[in-house]
């Protein structure tokens, strides 16, 4: 078998997702061929800041805010195309022309998923896990189902038409009889409007697993970003806390056609304290002025949904965990700025359930309900000069170095990117 060499890096998030995945991902961004997302929906949302101008993204990887990247959203992402096609007007408006690719198999968020949704987290009650009603655990299940539609289904009238007609009987029974839910939108109007969907979006369609293969082949450069965190992976998060995709890097090889064994570089993003959206317990979570200081110093409001996230030390067994079923080969810790003036910083390194040390995270839903933090506290650091990024990490605060260091060493992975501001430039490389 040939074998191709190519520079292939997949970024994720080691913690709750907003970790600061945009900034890093638009670090290598504009060195890169190929920008993927592989896995999630409109759901997810990432901020990129360049050269003063802030980009919200929900489904368009950050690759796009640059001129030479193509852009791809992947089969493993499902897709609002609605919500699409008006992110592509928002990137057009910014004076962006979109290389853009979309995958013939990514599966479609249809109007019906969207009211399931709400009807759903109704019924879950306390085990909800505060979903943004963007339709993404029905889409998923439909496609689990067999019942789903996907984005070459739009292009094809009369198989659109044969496969709508099941997936909306089908979700509108859920809704209204199992549920107790309405859902009054009509099949004949879905049918119109998404047809005309298929239309916009139709030159953008394609399939993205070739083309990736054909872009590896040729030695190309493919920067995977992954939404959200490892907290939130269906599998290995804490369920049913999660979302209704794997996070997890191992999830690229089947959410993009692309081998697992040709990345070579997989970089986990960790933020140097910890935020969420969503319920679940949340065992570092801090409250009251501490909390709203942080959260008002790290402007911790979600990209998608604007509510403000829940904050909290930094938690070691969760980032312990991100190194492990990732296979992480690096760390970017970002938002190290948020924490200057700060005299003392708590870090979790285990838990305390019922009189036990744990340092993984418990699958059991009653041990993480009853997890206890255990503390270490280090030295906090001062105010950092403008331009530290220029110094380079020797000009760091000796205890910055200390809290970076003493990361590395709990979790068993190097802290090779350091994030000092929003903006790409304030970074540092070791």
């Amino acid at each position: 078998m040939t074998s191709y060499q190519s520079d292939i890096t997949a970024i994720v998030g080691a913690q709750w997702g907003d970790e600061g995945k945009g900034k890093i991902t638009d670090f290598f961004a504009g060195n890169s061929d190929y920008v993927v997302r592989f896995h999630g929906g409109n759901n997810a949302g990432h901020t990129v800041i360049v050269d003063g101008e802030t980009y919200k993204l929900h489904l368009i990887p950050s690759g796009i805010v640059y001129g030479s990247p193509v852009s791809i959203i992947a089969n493993g992402v499902v897709v609002d195309p609605k919500a699409l096609i008006d992110e592509i007007a928002y990137v057009i408006n910014k004076g962006i022309t979109p290389k853009l690719m979309v995958s013939d198999r990514a599966h479609v968020i249809m109007p019906y998923h969207i009211a399931l949704d709400s009807v759903l987290s109704g019924h879950q009650a306390k085990l909800a896990a505060g979903s943004t009603g963007r339709g993404i655990a029905p889409v998923y299940a439909d496609k689990m189902f067999r019942n789903g539609i996907r984005i070459i289904d739009l292009l094809e009238p009369d198989i659109f038409k044969e496969k709508l007609k099941k997936g909306y009987s089908f979700s509108k029974n859920l809704i209204e009889k199992a549920l107790g839910g309405t859902f009054d939108i009509s099949m004949d109007s879905i049918y119109d409007d998404y047809i005309e969907y298929g239309n916009k979006l139709n030159s953008y369609v394609c399939d993205t697993s070739v083309e990736l293969f054909n872009a590896h082949k040729s030695g190309k450069s493919i920067l995977f970003e992954g939404a959200q965190g490892i907290s939130l992976d269906v599998d290995h998060g804490i369920y049913p806390y999660t979302t209704s995709s794997n996070t997890a890097a191992g999830h690229i090889s089947t959410g993009t056609g692309v081998s697992f064994r040709d990345i070579g570089k997989i970089i986990g993003v960790v933020k140097a304290y910890l935020s969420r959206v969503g319920e679940s317990p949340l065992p570092t979570e801090i409250h009251g002025e501490e909390a709203n200081n942080l959260r008002e110093k790290g402007a911790e409001y979600g990209t998608t949904t604007g509510r403000p996230r829940r904050v909290g030390w930094l938690d070691l067994v969760q980032v312990r965990q991100a190194v492990r079923v990732n296979g992480l080969t690096e760390i970017a810790l970002t938002k190290l700025d948020i924490l200057n003036g700060f005299k003392t910083l708590p870090i979790c390194i285990s838990y305390e359930i019922e009189g036990k040390q744990v340092k993984e995270m418990p699958a059991s839903l009653h041990d993480y309900r009853c997890a206890k933090p255990v503390y270490t506290s280090l030295p906090g650091w001062g105010d950092l000069p403008n331009n530290i990024w220029d110094m380079g990490f020797d000009a760091l605060p000796k205890t910055m170095k200390e809290y970076i260091s003493y990361i590395e060493t709990e979790v068993e992975c190097p802290v090779k990117i350091i994030s000092v501001g929003p903006q790409r430039h304030e970074t540092i490389l070791r």
